[in-house]
């Protein structure tokens, strides 16, 4: 009987532990899926595109743009780390203009999430003064074959492979004092 009752317990445990971690279980969006165009240069204009099944059909994104002056946004202006919201169409694409001031420099990061799915892609974009060699605008993989110089030195992990491995290290810490417990019972007994 309490083996019983300790294998429900035991189950209980995880269902409980599994349930928001499945909930919760945002994804990125793949490098391949996110493009930018147009010429990265102070006072240019890019357009940041996340492609079809990037995010959830027409759900809500918050876009943001982290850098180190402010950028316009869609025709929204906004300031450095301000966030806006926009509608991803009935695909689940996205479309952003980012329009950089004429005294912008150095590296920008826009970041979309989905409010819905919990998706996250990201865009890395370098902006070279006009007096500097050419502009180099990409996402963040891509960046080193842009011209750059720099070498790819991140990796991206998708929420969900973190998830499995933690769900997976809970189950086998509980097998492991379920396990433990009936031989202390076994041996008392």
């Amino acid at each position: 009987m309490l083996k019983k009752a300790l294998a429900v317990l035991s189950f209980a445990v995880l269902a409980f532990l599994a349930a928001p971690s499945a909930a919760n279980a945002a994804g990125y969006v793949p490098n391949n899926n996110v493009t930018v165009t147009g010429t990265a240069v102070p006072g240019g204009t890019v357009t940041v595109n996340f492609a079809s099944g990037s995010f959830a059909p027409s759900e809500s994104v918050a876009v943001s743009v982290s850098g180190n002056t402010g950028v316009t946004l869609s025709a929204v202006k906004a300031a450095v780390l301000t966030t806006f919201t926009k509608q991803a169409s009935s695909t689940g694409a996205l479309s952003v203009n980012v329009t950089f001031p004429t005294n912008a420099s150095g590296t920008y990061t826009l970041t979309a999430t989905g409010l819905t799915s919990g998706n996250v892609g990201t865009a890395s974009i370098t902006i070279v003064p006009a007096s500097g060699n050419v502009a180099n605008a990409g996402t963040a993989n891509n960046l080193a074959n842009s011209g750059s110089n720099l070498a790819n030195t991140g990796a991206t992990l998708p929420m969900l492979m973190i998830w499995i491995g933690a769900g997976a290290l809970v189950l086998g810490a509980a097998i492991v004092g379920t396990l433990t417990f009936v031989r202390r019972q076994r041996h008392s007994a």
